[in-house]
């Protein structure tokens, strides 16, 4: 069955055409242009970021390879010069504290030996002296009142005052660090001086003490008198 096409139709064709022209936008070419640009820029865009990535994965690989072909770091043989340093060091701090200690305690010494030698020492001599004068004077009233045949009386008095003034003296001794030396058996040459001696009729009498004659003093711990005495020798 042949269909046949009227005018009308036709001219209904042709006016629906006429429209869609009319409502097409005028710059439909321009944007499909556009849209072809921003194409051709994406895929510049791309291009440049892999020949970037090409230039990095290079870089790394050149790395990597000198890297590679280096010498190993030896470690350890670093750590361990590290500690020979720390070590030095600590001698060093050591030595130094040494050094300041040996020095703190020469001057001390020098101190006490200046205030001793400049000082101390003549009128600690001169309070020896009058020690030595007062016990002599304190003997002699002693062997006077032993031999009086009389009762006691004022020498027995004036023996105790000088024993009181002895004792004040020697407390005075002792608040400036001087002290007797100690009565021993046997004569030490590091702190008695004989005198005299007597004979001794046993080897193992030979060197012993007999008798005090004057008393010896320490100035802290040093000999600032010897004791002089009488001994026993042995021939």
């Amino acid at each position: 069955m042949k269909i046949k096409i009227t005018d009308e139709f036709t001219s209904t064709m042709q006016q629906l055409s006429a429209e869609a022209e009319k409502t097409r936008p005028e710059n439909a070419w321009d944007d499909r242009n556009t849209s072809a640009e921003q194409h051709a820029q994406l895929l510049e865009e791309f291009r440049r970021l892999n020949g970037r990535l090409q230039n990095l994965e290079e870089t790394v690989a050149s790395r990597l390879e000198k890297l590679s072909s280096a010498e190993p770091i030896d470690l350890t043989a670093q750590f361990s010069k590290m500690d020979e340093h720390m070590a030095a060091l600590r001698n060093t701090e050591s030595v130094n504290q040494r050094l300041f200690d040996s020095l703190h305690e020469e001057l001390i010494k020098y101190r006490d030996n200046f205030l001793h030698e400049s000082l101390q020492k003549p009128f600690i001599r001169d309070l020896v002296i009058l020690f030595d004068d007062l016990s002599a004077l304190s003997s002699q009233l002693q062997a006077a009142e032993e031999a009086s045949e009389t009762k006691r009386g004022k020498q027995g008095q004036w023996r105790d005052n000088l024993e009181n003034s002895i004792h004040s003296l020697t407390e005075i001794l002792h608040r400036m660090e001087v002290n007797e030396i100690e009565p021993k058996e046997m004569v030490d040459r590091a702190f008695h001086r004989v005198v005299s001696y007597e004979p001794a009729d046993f080897a193992e009498d030979d060197g012993r003490i007999v008798m005090r004659v004057k008393r010896g003093f320490l100035w802290r711990d040093q000999v600032l008198r010897p004791e002089e005495v009488v001994a026993k020798r042995f021939q």
